[in-house]
């Protein structure tokens, strides 16, 4: 029995939600993010970087720096950019690309749900992460990026959904980075009762992306008990045959002591290897790993007797380059912390990985094969984790459309 609630959004106001709204702030470039802090007076970025062009600064991810996100936050709700929803609602949120049409229900979802495990994930959490965001909504007390949640849907939520999409939305704006958002408020009390009763009959939701914002929730909740809203965390629920995901690349700075040749003659004890040429060739299954090295492209397959030895979390794509590549041959024991590493999502045009490779020498880049729904799935439902960055996840929501108060 899953649990959801409505809530009062804080949300722009209608004609400036295309300016207001933003991609997360580490997406953006340096030179991106000045011209758009410049440029842009009512961008959700100047709450999120309060000191932008200011002589004194405060120090990143203190409680001081938190206390100016809040002040900020403040200011665009008097200057009223923002207005708080007047009755507790329901949203649905519809983003279309040239990756898919991405349509579900943004709500607040159970703290409860999460520790008792009704809520699964799939990735560990860093501590340290954790409690830097947990300290973030200690002082500034709200949710500005819903955390992405999976499930298997039910006639009666996507009837509601279809029904809702038909009427003209309170949003429909484009953004710069060729992707539509429409935003409809379901603010019916009788729909907003059949759709949290509805997901009472729903027993599995999953995580596909915010592990870390779900878990500082839980430690919010902790020390905030009394607190109602705190018993909830902002979601967004996407039918789990909607997700697109994307595989996460390894660019690799330096495979010394290796030489080109050890390397390769180690991955051929677990590896059929072919060499593919100058033309990048993508893998087609989940057993294979395209290698680029030295300018060129190898295809590594996993030998089939190596396959069949190993559990399913260790036939996972993503795993066995952690295991027969990365740890095993290259020694790097911890993706999380190992600077020798970096992550690639596969959005990127394949030249931009090739080119760092050439600008490198002694460096490498693994091509993955991306995982499917029902991989993240399996690997909940029997409490395992994937490696880091084994999944980019789409869609990918953008800050201040539906702001989460405590």
């Amino acid at each position: 029995m899953a649990k959801i609630i409505p809530f009062k959004a804080v949300r722009p106001v209608r004609n400036k939600v295309h300016l207001v709204s933003c991609r997360a702030y580490y997406t953006y470039k340096k030179r991106h993010l000045r011209a758009k802090l410049e440029s842009n007076p009512y961008t959700f970025l100047h709450v999120i970087n309060p000191e932008f062009n200011k002589k004194d600064k405060t120090l990143p991810n203190s409680i001081e720096r938190f206390e100016a996100v809040s002040k900020e936050y403040n200011r665009f709700k008097s200057n009223e950019f923002l207005l708080k929803e007047k009755k507790p609602s329901l949203y649905v949120y519809r983003q279309s690309s040239s990756l898919g049409v991405f349509t579900g229900i943004i709500a607040g979802a159970s703290i409860d749900d999460y520790k008792n495990n009704k809520i699964k994930k799939h990735e560990n959490t860093i501590i340290n992460r954790e409690n830097l965001f947990k300290k973030y909504l200690d002082v500034c007390k709200f949710h500005v990026e819903p955390v992405l949640l999976t499930y298997p849907s039910t006639n009666e939520i996507l009837n509601t959904i279809k029904k809702t999409t038909k009427k003209r939305p309170e949003y429909e704006f484009a953004t710069s980075d060729q992707k539509i958002h429409e935003l409809w408020v379901i603010n019916n009390t009788d729909t907003i009762n059949n759709l949290c009763n509805e997901f009472e009959s729903i027993d599995d939701i999953y995580i596909a992306d915010g592990h870390h914002r779900a878990a500082s929730s839980l430690l919010y909740n902790k020390d905030h008990a009394e607190n109602k809203l705190g018993n909830y965390f902002l979601s967004f629920f996407i039918d789990k045959k909607d997700i697109k995901i994307i595989e996460f690349n390894r660019f690799i700075k330096s495979i010394a002591p290796l030489t080109d040749k050890t390397f390769l003659e180690k991955l051929a004890i677990n590896f059929n290897i072919r060499k593919a040429g100058i033309k990048y060739r993508a893998p087609i299954n989940k057993q294979q790993i395209s290698l680029f090295i030295s300018n060129y492209w190898y295809l590594l397959e996993i030998k089939k007797d190596v396959l069949k030895s190993l559990s399913y979390k260790k036939q996972l794509n993503s795993q066995i380059a952690s295991d027969l590549i990365l740890t095993s041959i290259l020694k790097i024991k911890d993706l999380r912390t190992d600077k020798r590493v970096e992550f690639i999502n596969g959005n990127q045009p394949i030249k931009n990985l090739t080119a760092k490779v050439r600008s490198e020498p002694g460096s490498m880049a693994l091509c993955l094969y991306p995982h499917n729904i029902e991989e993240i799935i399996k690997i909940a439902d029997i409490s395992e984790t994937m490696p880091p960055k084994s999944t980019w996840v789409e869609p990918k929501l953008r800050s201040g459309i539906t702001i989460y108060e405590y």
